[in-house]
């Protein structure tokens, strides 16, 4: 049949991380509990992943792909699409959110707050990470999965797209270090 997926190829729904559903959820918890610990923690652990898989797909990852055969290099990220398309945005979408309201409730954007200008730094961040995200990383991620789909994929078009996700996804590592450089002036 003309244009349909391999039969290999298990459908979208069931490649997807549902279990990444949980970073917002505990993050709407915390908000209707009103508890400060609970936002910190999805905060942090929201943080942390987006963090370490950022730097993972940039600077270990990356590397790896560039060295590998093309139809190697077209399975494996053939493979990991699917697996982040849910993922990253839930894990970013939390991570800022929760820092937004955490900062709001301790106070951390009152005007005369010394940790103000901080915070919107981090937050101005962590905005910039947001647009790469959506706006360029998951449509790109998007448009490999759907390349992947079609009985003859055009693997330079994906190794092409997947280069871009991947350095993007450096430049976002190097930019979630530079906020834990600014997270170190918050002291509790």
């Amino acid at each position: 049949m003309q244009g349909s997926a391999p039969p290999s190829r298990p459908p979208l729904a069931r490649q997807l991380t549902w279990w990444a559903l949980a970073f917002p959820a505990v993050l709407l918890v915390a908000m209707a509990t009103g508890s400060v610990y609970l936002l910190n923690w999805i905060h942090v652990l929201s943080g942390a992943l987006w963090t370490g898989a950022d730097l993972l797909m940039g600077f270990i990852l990356g590397p790896v792909l560039r060295r590998l055969e093309p139809p190697t290099r077209a399975a494996v990220i053939a493979y990991l699409v699917p697996r982040t398309l849910l993922y990253f945005p839930m894990v970013a979408l939390t991570a800022g959110t929760a820092g937004w309201f955490l900062a709001s409730r301790l106070g951390f954007m009152t005007p005369g707050n010394p940790l103000r200008p901080w915070t919107l730094l981090a937050l101005a961040m962590v905005l910039v990470m947001t647009l790469i995200g959506l706006g360029v990383l998951l449509p790109n991620s998007f448009r490999i999965w759907r390349e992947l789909g079609r009985p003859t994929p055009d693997r330079e078009r994906i190794i092409r797209l997947n280069r871009i996700n991947i350095r993007l996804a450096g430049l976002q590592g190097l930019m979630q270090m530079g906020i834990i450089l600014v997270m170190a002036h918050f002291v509790f």
